[in-house]
């Protein structure tokens, strides 16, 4: 299944509705599959109003065209916090973010990469992995990939102990 394809059919619908469409997976299964659309509003958060609006156009959509062969359930998000980067775009945007991606096919024995974007040039990714080494990925050759949440940042972890390191003694009693 062709996921931009439908992503680019899915944005023309969006527009009336001040949407754009982040992007799309397909995810097979037996007896019923599962495409997710990823909405979002510029300069804005989405919200239920809207994923409820854009489901209700991509349904009509989809019931008239019937681009996609079987049983299967649309779900509509926004892209969360652990928002999948689709587009070069996206990647663009994000530059100085950490990601996991992985890769079409394995480079160097691997498939999965963690580590901070640190540039997009001519449809290449730059990355610096978590051990320091940096590694350059085509677009074309990423499979999937999403930004990693700062839960520091986001006040849902505590931040580290300065000088901790991670060995925590036992308490007398």
């Amino acid at each position: 299944m062709d996921t931009q394809a439908l992503a680019q059919r899915f944005s023309r619908v969006l527009v009336d509705l001040d949407l754009q469409c982040a992007g799309v997976e397909w995810l097979p299964s037996q007896g019923q599959g599962t495409l997710r659309v990823y909405i979002e509003k510029p300069d804005q958060e989405v919200d239920i109003d809207d994923c409820e609006a854009a489901s209700r156009e991509l349904s009509a959509m989809l019931d008239v065209e019937d681009p996609i062969p079987g049983h299967y359930v649309l779900e509509v998000s926004s892209p969360g916090i652990d928002r999948p980067l689709f587009t070069i775009e996206q990647f663009e945007r994000f530059v100085g973010e950490e990601v996991k991606l992985t890769l079409t096919a394995p480079m160097d024995g691997r498939r999965r990469f963690r580590g901070r974007l640190t540039a997009v040039q001519d449809q290449v990714v730059h990355m610096q992995l978590d051990d320091g080494k940096e590694v350059d990925f085509e677009h074309a050759a990423v499979e999937s990939a999403r930004l990693v949440p700062d839960w520091v940042a986001l006040g849902l972890a505590p931040a580290p102990k300065p000088g901790g390191g991670g060995k925590r003694g036992k308490k007398s009693g």
